[in-house]
Parts: C-alpha cells; structure tokens; sequence
C-alpha cells in the first residue's frame, strides 16, 4: 500500500484512521492506491493500534415495554443518533433492569468493547456512572442523580417547567392543585415536584406515579377519593396526564370545566388527548444531540464548554387548561 502510493507506512496509517496531520497530495495519493487495490481495513487490528472500537452504548434502566411505548424514549434515541449520525460512530442499545444485569453490563461496557456510554433513567443512587467513569470510560448521563452530580449530564430545567405549569393554573383561577408526582428515586422527579411545591398556593395534594399511564391513572384515583373537590391536576408527564383524563372522564368530570389538566413533555399525544393537553415542552430530541455531541468531545480528549448542560422548557396551552 505505502510503496502504491510512493508514500511512508506511517502515512499510510494517517489517512486510514482519519488524522489531519496529512498533506492532501499525500491523501489523494493513499486514498487512489485504496480503491485501485480494493483495502478494506481490518476492525480487529485497527482497534488493537488505536484503542478505539467506533462503538458508545446507550445505556436504558427501564423495561421494554416502557422503551418502546412511551415517546419521550424514541424522542431521545432520535436525538442522539442525529448527533452521532456525522462521527462514524455506531450506537449500541442496552437495556438493564435489576442489579445483574446491571453488573453483567458493567463487566461488558469496561471490557473494551465501547469508547463511551451514555446513561438514561438512572435510577436511585446507581454505582453505574461512577463505576464507569472510574475505570476511564467517558459517560454522559440524561439528568443528574438524587444525591450525587455526575460528571457530565444534559437535563431539561425541569423544576422551571414544574413552575410554568403550576402558575398558569393559578393564574386561571384554580386554587385545589393536585400533583402526580415522577419516581422520587429519580432527580427529575424530585425536580418536578419541587417545582409543583413552590408555586401551589393551596393543600399539598401529591400523589406518586412512575411516569406510564397506568400509574397516571391510579393516582388520579387516590387523588379523587382525597380531595373530591380539586380542580386542577398537574402530571410531570403526559403520559400519567393521559391516565389521569381517563379517570376524571370516568367520574364524570369536565376537562377543563371542573378540573383543569396540565403534562410534562410536549409529546406528540398531547396533540391528540381529548380535549388536546397543555404540557410542559421539553426538547427531547436537542436533548439526545448534546448527549452525544457532549460524549464525542469526551471521547475525543476535548474541553467542551461545559460538563452541565440545562436546556430550557416552555408551557405550550391548549384546551385541558
């Protein structure tokens, strides 16, 4: 290949592995004795030369069902295969529930088989993100977690969003504002629920969901038999804000005559609730991008400008307020 091009070995290994440090002439040269002499690198020694396997996982701590039935996950998963889709970097998806599997993965993922990891609903005080970035692998984590900072994250201003939807319910009147609260073992969770509790001006009327629908509903439930005279209900997501409609709708409950109802997430089904929901907007698929441009940099050994990106949120109103 060298002598093809009239070029050194060293060249040769320059312009095969991407590096700028080549002359054009000196690329247009290897690029020419490539294609006249059909070289396909091989992966296997080009990973031992390099340290580097073009692979970052992502890294899911929720079932299947949940993964591909709720959009905030395709939403995310859009993102970051946008901010991937120019690197060359291919993306692995891995899904961990209980603690084996969450050693197994670790085992794999420190195994030299990925350059970095990207981490989503964590749950609780997780060991994973430390773990990972204790052995050297760069990671980038979607939010921060209960207790502890990560390294690098990228988040919505999710207790700023909890804060919009509860002061535009107050400022249409409504004064018995209930809450279907995320997992509280997760930060956005407690994050949006905080906000709810800033802004309320009335009882503290919280229920918890784990952001389905069916959870959404069970609390709209329990709320109900608590305070049968609320008139407002706020969901930190449409998903449970979804669940909740069915139930208020069941108990013979105008939307939003007698209760008002606002989501978190802006996904595409608050378009087509009846009536359509007034959600909190969060960029989900922004939120992927700079995931993954965040992990390229740290792959790459650059400074980015920051570890801690926060990206803002909107109340986008429609007829449930």
């Amino acid at each position: 290949m060298a002598a093809r091009a009239g070029v050194g070995r060293g060249t040769v290994s320059r312009v095969i592995n991407g590096s700028p440090k080549v002359s054009e002439k000196a690329r247009e040269a290897v690029e020419k004795a490539i294609k006249e002499l059909g070289y396909v690198p091989n992966p296997a020694a080009r990973t031992l030369v390099t340290r580097r396997t073009d692979t970052v996982a992502l890294v899911v701590s929720e079932s299947e069902e949940r993964v591909w039935g709720e959009p905030f996950f395709a939403g995310i998963i859009r993102g970051i295969s946008s901010g991937l889709s120019k690197t060359g970097l291919q993306l692995l998806l891995a899904m961990a529930q209980t603690p084996a599997d969450h050693e197994r993965l670790e085992r794999y993922l420190t195994g030299q088989h990925v350059d970095g990891a990207l981490l989503l609903s964590l749950h609780g005080d997780d060991p994973l993100p430390r773990h990972l970035e204790e052995r050297g692998l760069p990671t980038v984590m979607a939010g921060s977690s209960p207790g502890r900072t990560p390294v690098a994250y990228v988040d919505a201003d999710n207790r700023g969003g909890a804060r919009q939807a509860v002061q535009h319910l107050v400022d249409r009147g409504r004064r018995r504002i209930a809450a279907i609260a995320g997992p509280q073992d997760m930060q956005v969770g407690l994050d949006r629920l905080a906000g709810y509790r800033e802004l309320n001006p009335g009882p503290d009327l919280v229920a918890q969901g784990d952001f389905s629908e069916g959870s959404g509903a069970a609390a709209m439930r329990e709320l109900l038999e608590r305070c049968p005279e609320l008139d407002a209900v706020y969901a930190a997501s449409d998903p449970m804000a979804l669940g909740a409609m069915h139930v208020l709708r069941a108990a013979g409950r105008s939307i939003p005559g007698d209760v008002a109802v606002v989501g978190f997430d802006d996904s595409k089904m608050a378009r087509h609730t009846e009536p359509p929901l007034t959600s909190v907007h969060q960029p989900v698929e922004e939120m992927g991008r700079a995931m993954a441009e965040l992990l390229v940099a740290r792959i790459s050994g650059r400074a980015p400008d920051s570890l801690a990106i926060i990206l803002e949120t909107r109340l986008v109103v429609r007829e449930s307020s």
